[in-house]
């Protein structure tokens, strides 16, 4: 950490729980912001998403990374208290609660900003604040299926499945931290706070923006973009293969050895073969099953026909190209072991930076540092703990 990070200096108190709220706070702690994690006494149920490690999952270290946690009963006087100093000395305030529930604890925007002007608060809810659905439950799966996502993740049975690693919750915190950094800038140069309201649904949407946009304007459900762009069925496996241009379908069609195919009167252009799709994938992929991944992977290599090998998780972290570009690296994590981290485009490389960057605290693992840093004494500390205000790792 260096006082040259975009967001050195700047402090930001993460209510949030789950997915979305953490990975926004999470990237600002990447870019320098001290980012404390408020958790109930028993812990953030993000902490329970997946195989438990300790007090960790995947999904909680890869969504908490750079932080420190204090643990507080908001429900006591005392932790409410705490809870309510923190926000008064914290540039970003997130929380991801259905609508009206900050408000009961006196931590709602409105009493943010009566006690820090210049606060930008974000707001992560699942249906937004206003209409029929504003106070409905949600998880990922319930806006990917809302939002028309998981029509796109159809099974060969015509099911509409859902995509398993949590887009909407991801493209929400992106979007979320987007906003907050925007915001942040406006508050910098003008002093002006905002409040911010970033919901499931809307980034479902934006996520989605060209392909609701080609419905409207369709009339329905959208042709695909072009024709051959598939996965086939090798001998020993699987191999998407996209043939953009006409050049492409014609060297595809040469490579299997049916260079007649490419001159069959059905696929002449994108349009036709857009039209006669079925029928064209059937003959692709009788000729891809007789032959190995790599076998095909080299022949088309070899003429400029974009492919790829589906692979496995394991198979990307081995790969050449990944170890090349550093994509994944190892590091340390107390009470779990090596884990694989994933860089983020635009942070400086995971080897580069402090564990403290690469791991997700304990419940309540900075509780005394930080009462300590606004005020408490050890006194004071000792009888929060006693009557359960916190929880001290």
């Amino acid at each position: 950490m260096t006082d040259k990070e975009a967001f050195s200096g700047v402090r930001v108190l993460d209510l949030s729980q789950g997915i979305a709220g953490p990975h926004s706070a999470m990237l600002l702690a990447q870019h320098g912001a001290d980012v404390i994690k408020v958790e109930p006494i028993a812990g953030d149920w993000g902490r329970t998403l997946g195989r438990p490690y300790g007090q960790n999952t995947a999904h909680s270290i890869a969504f908490n990374r750079g932080k420190r946690s204090i643990a507080l009963d908001l429900t006591k006087p005392r932790g409410l208290e705490v809870g309510r100093m923190l926000m008064k000395q914290s540039d970003v305030v997130i929380e991801a609660f259905r609508p009206g529930v900050m408000a009961k604890y006196g931590l709602a925007y409105e009493d943010a900003k009566a006690a820090n002007p210049g606060i930008v608060y974000l707001s992560i809810n699942g249906f937004g604040s206003r209409g029929p659905n504003a106070m409905l439950p949600v998880t990922d799966a319930v806006i990917q299926a809302f939002s028309g996502l998981m029509t796109v993740a159809r099974s060969s049975d015509g099911v509409p499945n859902r995509l398993t690693m949590i887009p909407v919750d991801v493209v929400t915190g992106l979007y979320a931290f987007q906003s907050v950094a925007t915001a942040l800038v406006r508050k910098f140069r003008f002093g002006t706070g905002s409040h911010i309201e970033a919901s499931l649904m809307q980034a479902a949407a934006a996520f989605q923006a060209a392909k609701i946009m080609e419905y409207h304007l369709e009339g329905g459900e959208p042709q695909p973009l072009y024709s051959p762009v598939a996965t086939m069925r090798t001998s020993d496996g699987y191999l998407n293969v996209t043939a953009m241009r006409e050049q492409h379908f014609a060297a595809l069609c040469e490579v299997i050895g049916r260079p007649e195919v490419a001159a069959n009167p059905d696929y002449q252009g994108r349009e036709l073969r857009i039209k006669n799709e079925a029928s064209l994938l059937a003959i692709l992929r009788t000729e891809f099953a007789k032959q190995p991944t790599g076998h095909w992977a080299e022949k088309l290599t070899a003429v400029g026909v974009m492919n790829a090998p589906v692979q496995t998780y394991g198979d990307f972290l081995d790969h050449p190209q990944t170890k090349a570009l550093s994509a994944v690296e190892y590091v340390e994590h107390p009470g779990v072991g090596t884990i694989a981290v994933a860089q983020i485009p635009g942070t400086p490389p995971v080897a580069s930076q402090p564990i403290s960057r690469s791991r997700s605290p304990l419940i309540g693992e900075h509780t005394a540092e930080i009462l300590g840093e606004i005020g408490f004494d050890e006194a004071e500390i000792c009888a929060m703990q006693v009557d359960e205000s916190i929880a001290v790792q």
